[in-house]
């Protein structure tokens, strides 16, 4: 028997970097996997890559309706939910906080914290309906610090600290767990392409050199804590956060004289 037979899992953002890891890694073990993406032509193809126990579905994770229609598409395909990861998410371009202009503001908590508030919302029923499960939000180690320039996205990521943990308290005695994984640098194009708007990647501002461990994270590193915080062996581990960064919340790993 694999890992995660018999469980279903939505990732949003499921076509990008670090959600097509997590999704392939998920079908690896067994699982049913609902790639929920706005870009079709790269859901499709994932799905198709996958085979069986893989599915697209459209998901823009700001609009309510279309949560709705995701979550009954998943349960109508493999009959029921029992994982969500609330993954997808969005980067302002860097400017000060009186240069940023309100829809950029509005667009990137419209995603990144909105999304996974009406993702859960979604999800909860769908989860108690199953008899249980977990759910996974994707947040940032700019949600444990911060950073110039990135306000929006900051704001969005430690929001998303505080849901988490209202959550977990809220649907604990359903038997749904909720945490939050906080990445570092991840070598993915979100961090190493520049956003829109923007003449340079977030990698440009981050040099691994001076990290406990010296080197950009893989998305395998994120999904490999994803599969332990969704499994049985974390069954008594809710409202948690875990940091996935090399070190570098840590600051400078400084050299010997």
């Amino acid at each position: 028997m694999s890992r995660f037979d018999h469980q279903t899992v939505l990732v949003t953002g499921g076509t990008g970097g670090q959600g097509a890891s997590h999704v392939r890694a998920y079908h690896a073990a067994g699982a049913n996997v609902v790639i929920g993406a706005l870009n079709g032509g790269r859901g499709e193809a994932l799905a198709a890559e996958l085979g069986d126990r893989a599915r697209f579905v459209h998901l823009d994770v700001t609009e309510e309706d279309s949560w709705t229609a995701a979550v009954a598409a998943t349960e109508e395909a493999f009959g029921a939910l029992t994982i969500l990861i609330n993954n997808a998410g969005v980067q302002n371009p860097p400017a000060l906080i009186e240069s940023t202009a309100l829809p950029t503001w509005s667009r990137i908590l419209a995603v990144n914290l909105t999304g996974t508030f009406l993702g859960i919302k979604a999800a909860a029923p769908a989860l108690r309906r199953a008899g249980g499960g977990s759910i996974v939000n994707i947040a940032s180690i700019l949600g444990a610090g911060g950073t110039a320039f990135y306000a929006p996205y900051v704001a969005s990521k430690w929001a998303l600290r505080g849901l988490t943990r209202t959550a977990a308290l809220e649907l604990g005695r359903d038997q749904i767990r909720v945490n939050a994984i906080h990445p570092g640098v991840i070598e993915t194009p979100f961090i190493t392409e520049p956003a829109a708007g923007s003449t340079a990647p977030i990698s440009d501002f981050y040099s691994p050199e001076p990290f406990a461990i010296p080197r950009l994270g893989a998305p395998a590193d994120v999904t490999e804590l994803l599969l332990f915080l969704t499994s049985p062996e974390a069954s008594f581990i809710t409202g948690s956060e875990y940091v996935v960064d090399g070190g570098l919340l840590l600051g400078p790993a400084l050299k010997a004289a």
